[in-house]
């Protein structure tokens, strides 16, 4: 399959088009990320992973979001580098919730949130549970993660030998590794490394921004390769897919007869959305 633009429908197309699919909605950043590489980088990634989810469910893909929570010195780097654009928590969690109370107002059965900026994560949680404590998420699949946070413990231990945690792989290994794969046009040939990266939910004042990164990287680009970014992008989708067309961990599902009883998840070929009832049949049985 191949993704489809929801902002390539008319207005005529839009609600026939996304009557019972998935919408999926890539969340990034624009922020430093060293010297190697650009400041799209959250946001391109977010998208490919997005595109990819939508392919493989037929669903379609929502534009990118590219003003992000504001880059922290122990997981972005912080803001004494140039180029990061950013908006208050208060700020994002309200434009998250009114795109969402937007996005309600369409036919679609499942939402799929993919976020690629480490300090987007928890403001766009707390948008959804304002909108989900409202009740307009009722009889509705909704999936929102970092795309992080579908990677395996085994794939890190057999792919990433000294893994830093994913708040220091801010411009490492695994994000130069992926654009090396999906932008390498992007990518420059700088290799920084920091050999000391930064203890995890550790707020320091006022920091010494030369001894907590090198150049804004966190931890080492050594290593980086485009065919380690194939791995981890494909492990990404393969996760997700799985995820999703299982049903994995929502309660809709267990009332889904397309879900109950699936023992190959994760064939490219298949998708949720196929074979789903509407929202309006599901809040009728109750699930």
């Amino acid at each position: 399959m191949t993704q489809q633009s929801f902002s390539a429908l008319t207005s005529a197309e839009v609600n026939r088009s996304v009557q019972g699919r998935t919408l999926v909605w890539p969340i990034g950043a624009t922020e430093q990320h060293g010297p190697h590489l650009p400041l799209s980088v959250d946001s391109d990634l977010a998208e490919a992973f997005a595109g990819e989810i939508a392919a493989g469910l037929g669903g379609f893909t929502l534009p990118v979001h590219q003003i992000a929570a504001r880059s922290l010195p122990q997981s972005g780097g912080g803001l004494s580098f140039p180029g990061t654009l950013y908006v208050g928590g208060d700020t994002l969690i309200r434009y998250i919730r009114e795109v969402l109370e937007s996005l309600v107002t369409l036919p679609f059965e499942c939402l799929i949130i993919v976020n690629g900026h480490f300090e987007n994560e928890p403001f766009l949680f707390e948008a959804l549970d304002q909108v989900r404590g409202r009740g307009l998420l009722d009889g509705r699949e909704v999936y929102a993660f970092s795309w992080w946070s579908l990677v395996q413990q085994s794939w890190i231990t057999s792919e990433v030998p000294g893994f830093p945690g994913w708040h220091a792989e801010h411009a490492g290994l695994t994000e130069t590794s992926l654009m090396l794969h999906l932008r390498p046009d992007l990518v420059t040939t700088e290799r920084p490394d920091h050999d000391n990266p930064p203890r995890n939910g550790v707020y320091l004042h006022p920091i010494d921004v030369e001894q907590a990164t090198n150049k804004g990287i966190l931890s080492s680009t050594s290593g980086s390769s485009a065919e380690l970014g194939e791995k981890l992008f494909r492990h990404v989708i393969d996760e997700a897919l799985a995820m999703i067309r299982q049903g994995e961990g929502l309660l809709l599902a267990r009332s889904r007869r397309d879900r109950r009883g699936r023992t190959s998840p994760k064939s490219h070929g298949e998708g949720l959305d196929q074979a789903a009832p509407p929202a309006a049949a599901l809040k009728g049985r109750g699930a």
